[in-house]
């Protein structure tokens, strides 16, 4: 069972006043929504922005997002990369690869974007940067071992963004039933008792789980 956990109102008026997308990603929103088997795994255009002013915010030099799907938060996030930065991203799906990797090459970011197909727990340890901004938006029981991975990476400024903490609301659940909505449940428990970070969990679309190392 999914809650509607935003007013779809107060959704749509949000969608109004928000800053709207490049053509790119608006071509990317509308071909994922009519050709992707799963468009409901698209950041889209509010959480976009999201991601976009945060990356302009911190002007990282080098991001990882795991999880690329098509490549529209990729993207988003590219938007504020430093000028000598890098943005690698990691998919394990062969035809959300290739999906992506289209997009990428249309993009004025292709140069700076590195697309890694496979494991994500095999490829971050082969990944030798030390990151500013992470993006984890993968599969949702191996949240915690992606966490874990990525922090001993982390710049001391650096920020991990962990989506869709809010699960549908199925973690709101008295009894939460499905294994991704208990995964979360989990990691989002996990997070807010290590002693090594702090968070703030936003409310936009899915859910969006802020951390940073303590000072």
């Amino acid at each position: 069972m999914s809650h509607e956990l935003i007013n779809s109102l107060v959704e749509k008026y949000a969608e109004q006043i928000t800053s709207s997308e490049d053509e790119l990603l608006q071509r990317i929103n509308e071909e994922t929504y009519t050709s992707h088997a799963q468009p409901h795994m698209l950041s889209g255009h509010v959480q976009g922005r999201v991601l976009s002013f945060l990356s302009q915010m911190m002007k990282p030099k080098y991001i990882l997002e795991i999880g690329t799907f098509t490549g529209y938060s990729a993207l988003c996030l590219a938007e504020g990369l430093h000028e000598n930065g890098e943005l690698h991203t990691i998919e394990l799906r062969e035809e959300d690869v290739l999906l992506s990797q289209k997009n990428f090459d249309k993009s004025i970011y292709k140069n700076k974007i590195h697309l890694h197909k496979g494991n994500a727990l095999e490829i971050i340890p082969t990944l030798k940067h030390k990151w500013d901004l992470v993006f984890i938006d993968a599969d949702k029981r191996n949240y915690i071992n992606y966490y874990e991975l990525v922090l001993e990476q982390l710049n001391d400024d650096g920020i991990i963004l962990a989506d869709n903490v809010l699960f549908h609301g199925q973690i709101l659940e008295e009894k939460i039933k499905g294994k991704s909505a208990i995964a979360i449940e989990q990691f989002n428990r996990y997070v807010a008792a290590d002693v090594r970070t702090e968070q703030v969990l936003l409310t936009v679309r899915d859910g969006l789980l802020l951390i940073k190392k303590k000072k």
